[in-house]
């Protein structure tokens, strides 16, 4: 069991390397500066948090560094619909998180303008025991919106999820790819400033992934900047402008989407 932990403390941290930031520009959605993410994780394999906890107090967790991100430098513009390929572990998610706020970098910078909707794991923030209903006026109180809003957001909302038959039972009845449906409906019912994509077109029937693309690319013509993890390759060529090949936390190469995927398939096939 992995215990992972992201380090922001000061006296812990890389500094900056200042003379290498650029200011925000005005056509820039999302900068990344000199952008480090170390996580600290237990040397020994531990089987649960009371064998941690345990160990912990004994001072006896030996940990080490693995770093997610290492002096990544990017700069996605406005109105960009922008991707993210890689091995599995390479670093895209950690990079998404660190634009969507879930955690700070260990070191550099990370600036965004806009509001963001982060489509990270569908469904994440939903009880199991409450019913589709319930979770609905609790993920939008937790983003912020009043009672009378999100009563105008629920008919979107489920009518898009096509869920008006299950809504009020538990979403632990629900099957994998009706919380997706749920919750993609409930994260994209307002257009966002910038949209973050993790995978979350690999879940669900074709139906619901058309229909997922679709709202996706509307939200696309109207201004929103879309940055897209996929490791459907065909789907980043379809969608995006421009990508990013990580590798164990380094961008690897950057530019057209086609000479992006074909430096990333060249280093599959020559790994070293």
């Amino acid at each position: 069991m992995s215990l992972p932990t992201v380090s922001e403390s000061p006296l812990d941290s890389m500094p900056v390397n200042e003379t290498r930031a650029q200011p925000f520009t005005d056509t820039e959605a999302i900068c990344l500066q000199d952008v480090c993410v170390r996580y600290r994780i237990p040397s020994e394999r531990i089987h649960s948090f009371k064998e941690y906890a345990i160990r912990r107090l004994q001072r006896k967790v030996h940990m080490r560094d693995f770093w997610a991100l290492q002096d990544v430098n990017l700069s996605i513009q406005r109105g960009e619909a922008f991707g993210l390929i890689g091995n599995n572990g390479a670093g895209k998610s950690t990079l998404l998180k660190l634009v969507a706020r879930v955690f700070r970098p260990t070191s550099g910078r990370v600036l965004v303008m806009g509001h963001v909707a982060p489509l990270l794991e569908f469904g994440a923030g939903f009880h199991p025991e409450l019913t589709g209903r319930e979770n609905i006026y609790l993920n939008g109180a937790l983003l912020g919106f009043t009672r009378d809003e999100m009563e105008e957001k629920f008919q979107r909302i489920v009518d898009f999820a096509e869920l008006w038959d299950f809504i009020d039972s538990p979403m632990r009845a629900y099957s994998s790819g009706m919380w997706a449906r749920l919750g993609f409906a409930a994260a994209t019912d307002v257009q966002p400033d910038i949209l973050l994509v993790d995978e979350v077109l690999s879940v669900g029937d074709e139906a619901f992934q058309r229909k997922s693309a679709e709202r996706m690319e509307s939200f696309h013509e109207n201004g929103a900047t879309i940055v897209l993890v996929s490791h459907i390759m065909t789907l980043i060529e379809r969608m995006c402008h421009r990508a990013a090949w990580l590798d164990h936390g380094q961008i690897k190469a950057l530019g057209s989407v086609s000479d992006v995927i074909q430096a990333y398939r060249d280093g599959q096939a020559n790994p070293g």
